[in-house]
């Protein structure tokens, strides 16, 4: 709230944010008319709530949302993000994040308020609430707002989890964990405010909200959003904005640098200006090394430079960043034995798999690798759990104490803690940071540790007719041994049985393992969090439960 305020009166009458609809059609507002929207939907807010209270925001991607988003804080409210759903569909995710978060305001816009009779139905949580639409909310109310007494140890907003590996939750991200977290990043992005910002990420997840929308309002930048949905359908528009913009910051996980490469053709890369980006970051999900290298090869005659990318790693439960790359310097990688690495251990190999660095560890926080059974620190070289201590921590799960503690306040050997548990895999080798997967998703067959993104990507190289980013491999219990179940979206289902012989040869050829079984499934049939990575345990639980639609 008060950097808001304080942006307000030192660049008033410039553009902060420009949402691109994808159709041609853009929307501005400047940093003094944030201010305005933001005190207006507060002190519409107070009128209906106490300070603490949760807000629940079911809002598409656009100013609205930003508007909304501040205008909680300005309340003195819990913001709770979220996503617009479906009228007609049950959002089983949705359903349980709201009865966790218990609203008592909901904030839409008023597109949205056309179906509130049919969410109500659908929500029952939602039948007691207010409804509010923020933008039939007039600037007049803005005379009406108070400022909340709010403490820096006071939550912010409940980022829900992705649930990639399990029900969401809410993280309860402070005002201080905020402002701790977002000075991270001005200084490891290397932000300022003469940078120009490009984002399509989904603002209701944390890298779209407090990297996308939050950092540049921090550091004063302007900052043009567009759609992951438009993104989705249009990824030249991503590069498009970019070259307009003399864009100097932009970046996503991993599978949009991929999209960009597969989809674009030589004639719609013929017209893009890159040479003025500094920053590409790369996070949310495993970074692939090839990926890297086939975008800059693809993109470096249109003045992509060598170092631009800048592979980062973060989680909810730490706010968002915990390390990243330094801008203006050039990744690291290590080339290693996969097998070593399976059994925890480093064993450098000129011809073995290339692990991205998520950047050197810096003094703002305190990261750990730790061995999660013995909970001793683990020597370089050696794969343990990622501990994390510092400001960016968050206090826990909204309404979860039990697993708040196990997770939040864990404790090594020697006493010393509490730690964030991230139930991230990784490394430290030189100083620098490497992620090589997550606990629950480790496949563990014949006494050996096996990655799932490792066999995905062995996978989706394996055959043509595989679609890129919807394939996942789990193992599940079998008489008595544990067998390698493949779950993939076909792109011909008359390649089926060629493409099926060409992943059992791989199996076999790169990871030394039998395929237990191929499910073939339609496209979009695969479940995904919110911010695009594969939900691995659902999957496999549909698979269980026979509620997969296979072709």
């Amino acid at each position: 709230m008060d950097v808001v305020h304080a942006q307000g009166v030192e660049r008033g009458a410039q553009v902060a944010y420009t949402f691109d609809g994808g159709d041609g059609h853009r929307q501005d507002i400047t940093y003094a008319g944030m201010v305005r929207r933001s005190r207006a939907i507060g002190g519409a807010l107070q009128r209906l709530i106490s300070t603490g209270d949760r807000v629940l925001l079911l809002y598409p991607p656009g100013l609205g949302y930003v508007e909304a988003f501040f205008g909680c804080l300005f309340a003195g409210a819990i913001a709770v993000p979220a996503y617009p759903p479906m009228p007609n569909r049950l959002d089983q995710r949705l359903q349980a994040l709201i009865e966790d978060a218990d609203p008592r305001v909901v904030l839409v816009p008023s597109s949205i308020m056309t179906f509130q009779a049919l969410l109500q139905a659908a929500y029952p949580a939602l039948r007691n609430v207010e409804w509010v639409a923020s933008d039939l909310i007039g600037d007049a109310l803005a005379s009406t707002w108070q400022e909340p007494a709010v403490a820096r140890t006071d939550i912010a907003f409940l980022q829900y989890t992705s649930g990639s590996t399990g029900s969401p939750r809410g993280v309860q991200v402070t005002h201080g964990n905020l402002l701790h977290n977002l000075a991270m990043i001005r200084d490891r992005f290397g932000v300022t405010p003469e940078d120009q910002v490009v984002v399509w990420l989904p603002p209701y997840h944390d890298m779209g909200l407090i990297g996308g929308i939050m950092t540049p309002m921090y550091v004063g930048c302007p900052v043009t959003l567009f759609s992951p949905l438009t993104f989705l359908q249009k990824p030249l528009l991503w590069l498009q904005l970019v070259t307009e913009k003399k864009a100097t910051i932009t970046g996503g996980p991993n599978f949009g640098y991929d999209l960009c490469v597969r989809k674009l053709t030589a004639e719609q890369r013929s017209g893009l200006d890159l040479r003025h980006l500094r920053v590409a970051f790369n996070g949310a999900e495993p970074i692939r090394a090839a990926t890297l290298q086939r975008f800059y090869d693809t993109f470096a005659p249109h003045g992509f430079g060598p170092g631009t990318f800048l592979p980062c790693y973060g989680l909810a439960e730490s706010t968002l960043l915990v390390s990243g790359s330094q801008r203006g310097q050039a990744y690291q990688t290590l080339t290693v034995d996969s097998e070593a690495l399976r059994d925890h251990r480093l064993v450098l190999r000129e011809d073995g798999a290339t692990l991205v660095s998520s950047g050197p560890l810096g003094d703002a926080q305190e990261v750990l690798l730790v061995d999660p059974e013995t909970q001793r620190v683990c020597p370089d070289g050696q794969v343990g759990e990622i501990w994390i201590k510092g400001g960016s921590i968050a206090t826990g799960y909204w309404n979860q104490p039990e697993v708040s503690a196990a997770v939040f306040g864990a404790t090594l050997a020697d006493g010393r803690g509490p730690y964030l548990r991230t139930g991230d895999l990784g490394l430290t080798w030189q100083g620098q940071l490497y992620v090589t997967g997550r606990i629950k998703d480790l496949l563990i067959i014949d006494g050996r540790n096996h990655y799932p993104q490792d066999l995905e990507s062995t996978i989706e190289g394996a055959h043509d007719s595989l679609r890129a980013g919807r394939c996942v491999a789990f193992s599940v219990e079998r008489d008595d041994t544990e067998a390698v179940v493949v779950v993939a979206e076909l792109q011909d289902p008359e390649l089926a049985e060629t493409a099926a012989q060409a992943i059992r040869r791989a199996l076999q050829s790169h990871h030394s393992l039998a395929l237990g079984d191929l499910a073939w499934v339609r496209a979009g049939e695969i479940p995904k969090t919110s911010s695009g990575k594969l939900r691995r345990r659902e999957c496999r639980a549909r698979y269980l439960d026979g509620k997969l639609k296979l072709l």
